[in-house]
């Protein structure tokens, strides 16, 4: 091993050697601080590329002599990091402890540096202070104490001003270079470690770097891209985040920005980690393992969770950002949508179609076409001429109408375009450098964009979304392009060299400018520079949006955002974006949502069958059945594709899809009442496997299976021309959805049989399922009785609950109009008790079926409230049912079998 600079240093004169110390900030020459045999634990001093031996020796790091590699010798927008060529020496300049006291709710510290990093503009003076906010949340800040710095605008909860009792992590530090660590009480398992000797704290103006050790390589999270639900830390891994209008390709920053990750400890325990940071960033992995955030604004604003579950952390996680919204019964439902109808015939004749299949079909969506000229708040009156008859139309069948809304507000038709004129009167588009409206180009052609953190925006928005109900009144609004997308880089005269279009350093992102597919960083907006809030702006587009429709509707209602930042699911929903009609994408589309769960936002989908591209009739069909139990549910496709809507294929391929429709609308009470739970407590709609089984190791890189709940495992094909599925069963007893027949679960691989006609879903022993006949819309079917499905575990015992209201109606759990019923069955009986009645449908809530999972003995006979009701069983599969009864579940029942 070489480090070729310390030798040249050491061959030139003494004055050059002042010289180049004058602006080297460490020049070591011991080469043992850059003796690091373990290339894992070399972090990277040149992340920007190219690095060279000369680059590097400016920065005073080592360099390990070698062939560059293209990641090190090509600026690659979408690089793929590995082992460094330049890494920091073990004394690399950083900063150390002055100062350190224990207050009431933690602690607090100085930190000061003595000698300036490779960055520009070192904030050479820190503040540390520590808040154990909870017994599993420890909250720290590092921060400018003599310089107010942007942090980021959502709400969390106001820190302490005295400890948490009984913490469940210990905090220590090192004063001298600083570090801190985090670990769990219990075992010493690390939660955020960064005595890391050859990783530095570095603190710049537009550079600001910290490092942690992991537990272990096990990570999930750091999101969103294109990519496996794992992020094995066993290989280097950068994740860039930049808000961006990229269809999803790999190792490239998309569209939202979550820099959140959840750990999983040695012994199946889980922690989890999120930076509060809106700025653009690379966290990078690497097989030590270990993690470095590496952001170009802000402060760096932690929370560490303690779990000790998966499901826990995300409680934990929630409780800071924002628990999610409870989506109206009626979003749960099936969504159908297509960019280029073309025109009001198309859409009529897709929307009848449809409805003649007598699927379940609930909301009718329009793409950017329907617009005139592409404008928000307008229609094509030519084209879509009697859209409004249309709309009246799907909602006297009982459906519902979404529309897209773009940001970009044209500057074409001044004098004539209400909104471009009112929102240029409040002054409430964004600014660009000189103070004048930013112009950009997007759909319409030349346009501004709304400065959704200017105080007056939310009225403005609500004043547009209302004048244009009440000509084409929809039920729920579809936010797309909210990265913000541009159509040219920057605006439509580029952008200042200024330090934030021009910052020292750009993360690892698609085309290495900020500015490119979006505004210009220096574009200002109320609260701060388009450079600190360009991750925000999709949410604070959402949180408009979602105010203006609650105070238009008085209801519940459904915004979907495709640009997504942590607290989103507060207050909208999200969908994967421009996916394509490929095998890949049905796969991938899994561990996308089931990342989405991890942040917050439940309620999540991708475009069934594709977006991009023709679809084939097999993987459609697939695509609907894994598509019945998303937690949202939409068929898209863009402009060129033909027909994917269920009327367009075959008469078989109808029957499949609408069999897996039935199948959805059947479990819709349940899908229901998780979102009950989620939006309570934080806790995921599915999970992946792990969830529930995290001392099972098989279950850690399962991403193609998922489950509902702990109640339901879904195992569906992924691949061209197969009928049978390799599903991983663990430890547990199951249940085949549609006959009852039971599997024991060993934690192995298992050949299961999967016709075309078939998902495989697999009830676990232990629930209770509710239920409900299913019917074309969900106005018809909530009118339907209820039923239940008991699936005995081992010890021959199942539970399970009901969480029933209005379906629309604002804050019913917190006003209480809502009723919460609970099941528990054991063997020979099932028992349901009202916990809460506040709601009073007017066709009442009637059970009249229940279907018995694991009845080892065939019964003489049933009574339900002590009435004799009909027994049919199967002693094949051990499955009872009774029925011939009807009773009201707002009332204790009692159902017994001898």
């Amino acid at each position: 091993m070489k480090y070729d600079f310390c030798f040249k240093m050491l061959r030139n004169n003494h004055g050059l050697l002042a010289a180049l110390l004058i602006f080297v900030p460490l020049c070591s020459c011991d080469t043992t601080v850059c003796d690091i045999p373990n290339k894992n634990e070399r972090f990277d001093c040149h992340p920007d590329a190219p690095a060279t031996s000369t680059n590097c020796q400016s920065r005073g790091c080592c360099w390990q002599s070698g062939t560059p590699s293209k990641e090190q010798s090509e600026s690659d927008a979408k690089r793929v990091i590995n082992v460094p060529y330049c890494f920091y020496p073990k004394d690399y300049p950083t900063y150390n402890v002055t100062a350190w006291k224990e207050t009431d709710y933690g602690y607090t510290a100085s930190l000061a540096r003595s000698t300036p990093s490779s960055w520009p503009n070192d904030v050479k003076a820190l503040t540390l202070d520590i808040w154990f906010e909870t017994a599993q949340r420890l909250h720290f800040k590092i921060y400018d104490p003599n310089t107010k710095r942007y942090e980021v605008p959502i709400r969390t909860p106001p820190v302490p001003h005295q400890k948490a009792r009984n913490p469940e992590y210990i905090v220590k530090y090192r004063a001298s270079p600083f570090g801190i660590t985090v670990t769990r009480r219990t075992n010493g398992a690390i939660l955020f470690d960064t005595m890391i000797d050859s990783a530095p704290l570095i603190f710049a103006d537009q550079f600001i770097q910290i490092s942690s050790q992991l537990s272990t390589h096990l990570l999930y999270g750091i999101g969103g891209r294109k990519s496996t639900l794992l992020h094995n830390a066993s290989s280097w891994q950068q994740f860039a985040m930049w808000a961006r209008d990229q269809a999803p390709q790999f190792n490239t920053n998309l569209y939202g920005s979550h820099p959140f990750y959840i750990n999983i400890e040695r012994d199946g325990l889980s922690h989890g980690v999120f930076l509060l940071n809106s700025n653009a960033m690379d966290v990078d992995i690497q097989p030590m393992p270990a993690v470095t955030f590496r952001t170009i604004g802000g402060i760096l604003d932690f929370y560490v969770f303690t779990g000790p579950s998966t499901t826990s952390v995300v409680q934990q996680y929630t409780e800071v950002i924002g628990r999610p919204q409870m989506p109206p019964y009626w979003a749960l439902g099936f969504h159908l949508c297509r960019y280029n109808y073309g025109s009001v015939q198309k859409l009529k004749l897709v929307i009848e179609r449809n409805r003649k299949l007598k699927i379940p079909y609930e909301v009718q969506w329009n793409d950017i076409d329907y617009m005139d000229k592409h404008l928000d708040w307008t229609y094509d009156k030519v084209a879509y001429a009697g859209l409004p008859n249309v709309v009246k139309d799907i909602h006297n069948y009982g459906q519902k109408y979404v529309i897209i809304v773009d940001p970009g507000i044209s500057t074409d038709y001044p004098g004539k375009y209400k909104p471009y004129d009112e929102g240029l009167k409040s002054g409430i588009f964004v600014r660009n450098a000189t103070g004048q409206p930013l112009i950009g180009r997007v759909w319409p052609g030349s346009t501004v964009f709304p400065d959704f953190t200017h105080p007056g925006a939310a009225e403005w928005w609500y004043q547009q979304m209302k004048d244009f109900h009440d000509v084409l009144p929809f039920d729920g609004l579809w936010t797309d392009m909210n990265e913000p997308s541009n159509f040219v880089d920057g605006s439509t005269v580029g952008c200042t060299q200024n330090r934030l279009d021009r910052p020292p350093y750009v993360p690892g992102i698609a085309e290495n400018v900020l500015q490119a597919k979006t505004i210009c960083p220096s574009a200002q907006q109320y609260l701060s520079s388009h450079y600190n809030l360009h991750n925000m702006y999709g949410l604070t587009e959402v949180q408009a949006t979602q105010s203006g429709l609650h105070k238009l509707l008085g209801k519940r209602s459904l915004v979907v955002s495709r640009s997504s930042f942590p607290s989103l699911g507060h207050f909208g929903s999200h969908w994967s974006g421009d996916i394509s009609s490929t095998w890949e994408d049905l796969y991938y589309s899994i561990p996308a949502i089931l990342e989405y769960q991890f942040y917050g936002i439940p309620m999540v989908g991708a475009d069934i069958c594709g977006f991009q591209h023709d679809t084939t009739e097999e993987l459609c069909v697939r695509w609907m059945q894994l598509g019945a139990f998303y937690p949202f549910m939409r068929n898209h496709n863009d402009d060129t594709s033909k027909d994917q809507d269920p009327a367009a294929f075959s008469a078989s391929a109808r029957q499949i899809m609408k069999t897996a429709l039935e199948l959805r609308y059947w479990l819709l009470p349940y899908f229901y009442t998780r979102f009950h739970y989620s939006h309570l407590t934080g806790a995921p709609v599915v999970q992946p496997l792990f969830s529930h089984y995290p001392h099972d190791k098989n279950t850690y890189p399962i991403d193609k299976q998922f489950m509902w709940g702990s109640e339901l495992l879904i195992s569906p094909v992924l691949d061209q021309g197969q009928t049978e599925v390799r599903a991983y069963f663990p430890a547990d007893l199951w249940y085949d959805i549609y006959s009852g027949v039971r599997l024991t679960g060993v934690g192995s691989l298992v050949t299961i049989k999967a016709p075309l006609e078939k998902i495989n879903v697999h009830v676990r022993g232990g629930s209770i399922l509710p239920l409900q006949s299913p019917n074309v819309t969900t106005t018809q079917s909530r009118k339907n009785p209820f039923e239940i499905l008991v699936a005995f575990n081992a010890s021959g015992l199942a539970f399970g609950s009901l969480f029933w209201d209005d379906g629309e109606s604002l804050d019913t759990f917190e006003s209480g109009k809502y009723d919460f019923i609970e099941f528990n069955a054991r063997k020979g009986s099932v028992i349901s008790k009202v916990v809460k009645m506040g709601y009073h449908p007017a066709s009442g809530l009637y059970l009249n079926n229940v279907y018995i999972f694991g009845v080892s003995q065939a019964p003489k006979s049933a009574t339900v409230n002590g009435k004799m009701a009909i027994v049919h069983y199967n002693p094949q599969t051990q499955v009872l049912q009774i029925n011939g009864f009807s009773v009201d579940l707002l009332n204790m029942i009692s159902i017994k079998w001898q």
